[in-house]
């Protein structure tokens, strides 16, 4: 199975998903990341070095990722044409599962640009009609999930349990050092995956907006509930 995950910037996917992609490229399945842009209006770190310390995470989680060219940081938009150029990495790559930042409005605005650009770029990526995508084979995506870069999700779709890779996510989140001088990320979010984790019985856990309900074959194949009776 392919796995892609879209980030705003070169910590995104890091803070936000990069525990759930370490158990996935772990499993046997393949995982890239896709960052539109080198944090280039960051307080810390240059875009050389912020690029450079993504690929040094990205090697942690045993993945591929690529750098795409959308402006810069705080100048990406909501266009047919960036939606268009992230459609053809998903006919390129043909992921059945995409990941992208949570598309509420109270994080930072290219966050919640690129959870929109990335919901239309999957619906575009399946119509052989475009003439946009025409030198690409069109391709449907199995499930798009978001996620959130510094907040929690209030009432989350899924929840997964990530005990396993708290170390090897901490890894990855740590190569981040230019941003560790603005905030504790790291601590943000362990303590976050910890309370989560905790209300449903295991260390720690991971938050998901489904964009489409999860669909699964019969009832009893729901085996745990993330309830923790």
């Amino acid at each position: 199975m392919n796995i892609l995950a879209i980030g705003a910037h070169p910590d995104d996917i890091e803070f936000g998903c990069a525990h759930v992609l370490i158990q996935e490229a772990r499993r046997g399945n393949r995982v890239k990341l896709l960052v539109l842009s080198r944090g280039e209006a960051g307080s810390h770190g240059t875009p050389e070095s912020r690029e450079q310390e993504a690929r040094a995470a990205a090697a942690l989680m045993r993945a591929d990722i690529e750098f795409l060219d959308f402006g810069g940081d705080c100048h990406i938009a909501q266009t047919h044409e960036n939606a268009f150029a992230i459609a053809r990495q998903i006919r390129e790559f043909q992921p059945s599962i995409v990941l992208a930042p949570h598309t509420g409005e109270n994080q930072h605005p290219d966050h919640a640009v690129v959870g929109k650009l990335t919901r239309d770029a999957c619906r575009y990526a399946r119509y052989a009609g475009l003439e946009d995508l025409k030198r690409n084979v069109p391709h449907a995506i199995g499930a798009l999930y978001y996620y959130t870069i510094t907040q929690t999700l209030a009432d989350p779709d899924v929840v997964i349990d990530i005990s396993d890779v708290v170390a090897d996510w901490e890894a990855t989140m740590n190569c981040h050092v230019s941003q560790m001088r603005t905030r504790g990320y790291a601590d943000l979010r362990l303590s976050a995956a910890r309370n989560l984790g905790l209300s449903i019985g295991v260390e720690y856990a991971a938050a998901f907006h489904a964009n489409d309900p999860v669909r699964v074959a019969a009832l009893s194949e729901i085996t745990r509930s993330s309830r923790h009776f």
